[in-house]
């Protein structure tokens, strides 16, 4: 397993850069997703690239996120995704969002935190994950 990144969303990206920027983190890759309407933004540390914080700046959001919602959730890579929710599943833990295009899986700690996990490239699909709904928020 490998730490990949923590997301929390933000509604101005240039004053959060900024403010990032004074902590020493610099821009090392953005996408943009029209369809999607939202931008990605990843920082790190220079030298500690590995380490990133990535801002999600949905371009319809109006108001600000408030009670927490700025928040979104840690990522994690994984060598093999389905071995790894199977074992979570195992020890009852509920998969909010199964793997079923074998490259991405959300969980929940027992505090409600969001935990992305990422296959390294996509594995075949396989059941039970292919037809497994969602079953949650993720």
């Amino acid at each position: 397993m490998k730490y990949l990144h923590t997301m929390i969303r933000v509604s101005d990206p240039d004053a959060t850069i900024r403010f990032f920027e004074l902590l020493g983190l610099r821009e090392v890759r953005r996408i943009d997703n029209e369809g999607g309407r939202f931008t990605l933004i990843f920082l790190a540390a220079p030298g500690d690239e590995d380490a990133q914080v990535e801002l999600t700046h949905n371009w319809d959001e109006a108001g600000g996120y408030e009670g927490g919602r700025n928040f979104g959730h840690l990522a994690y890579r994984v060598d093999d995704i389905y071995a790894t929710c199977q074992r979570l599943m195992d020890a009852g833990v509920t998969i909010n969002r199964p793997p079923r295009d074998g490259h991405m899986a959300f969980v929940r700690s027992p505090d409600n935190i969001s935990v992305e996990l990422l296959q390294d490239g996509h594995l075949d699909p396989a059941e039970p994950w292919a037809s497994m709904p969602n079953t949650g928020v993720w």
